[in-house]
């Protein structure tokens, strides 16, 4: 009984050493990150077909429709769907629609939405595709994502780059301490981007200065710009 006991007590006192010497290391906190810049090869385009009609509803619906179909076939001709081009109904709706003159509520005529969005990684025809859906009845083009179509595999090859960064980063804070790396006590990164939306209005009231426009030059000027990714890595590391 008593060399159970010794034996217990034996491997307790290892343990208890084993902690106390996992405890008595330090941690050196190493952030690093790395950014690409980069040309966007998606585009998407947000295009809108409103009617309105003072008596009914059913009309309304009815020219949004023609218009729509319209549209929709005409945005399919211009993608490619075997690169993963698309084109797909992003809203609809149809309500009338009220004004409020010294708190009392008058109809103003029934109005009918539809929005599309066009999904195409032939970036450099944008500027057609809004033209074409101007010319077909288009009433609001209201926003522009240009985006890369390989963002993940960018974002893991600079998560690499970033934590071997942090590591060298790290190894030289230890050095400089009189210390060493141990051992990794956290690692998390995440990506981000920018540069990547543009914003352009368009609706009725701009559409004779941009029709003008795209006759002098051809189409509307659309620039795609350039993606930035960011790579973010967070690290600890042990020492002793």
């Amino acid at each position: 009984m008593k060399k159970i006991l010794a034996i217990t007590a034996v491997c307790c006192l290892m343990f208890s050493s084993a902690v106390f010497a996992e405890n008595e290391k330090g941690f050196i906190n190493a952030n690093a990150s790395i950014n690409k810049e980069m040309t966007p090869d998606t585009v998407e385009v947000s295009i809108a077909v409103v009617t309105d009609d003072l008596k009914s509803l059913q009309d309304a619906t009815q020219q949004n429709k023609e218009l729509s179909e319209r549209l929709y076939g005409a945005m399919k001709e211009m993608i490619t769907e075997a690169n993963g081009d698309y084109v797909k109904t992003s809203d609809f709706s149809a309500q009338p629609v009220y004004h409020y003159i010294n708190g009392k509520k008058n109809f103003e005529k029934y109005q009918v939405s539809n929005r599309i969005i066009v999904h195409t990684k032939s970036v450099d025809k944008v500027g057609e595709i809004i033209d074409r859906a101007i010319a077909l009845g288009a009433t609001n083009i209201d926003n522009l994502s240009f985006t890369l179509s390989s963002y993940e595999e960018y974002c893991d090859e600079l998560l690499i780059q970033a934590a071997q960064k942090s590591r060298v980063r790290a190894e030289n804070l230890a050095k400089a301490a009189g210390s060493q790396i141990k051992g990794v006590k956290s690692l998390n990164g995440s990506c981000n981007t920018s540069g990547v939306n543009q914003r352009i209005m368009y609706n009725m009231v701009a559409k004779s200065e941009m029709m003008d426009s795209a006759s002098a030059m051809g189409s509307v000027p659309i620039s795609s710009g350039s993606v930035k990714i960011y790579a973010n890595v967070n690290a600890s590391y042990f020492v002793k």
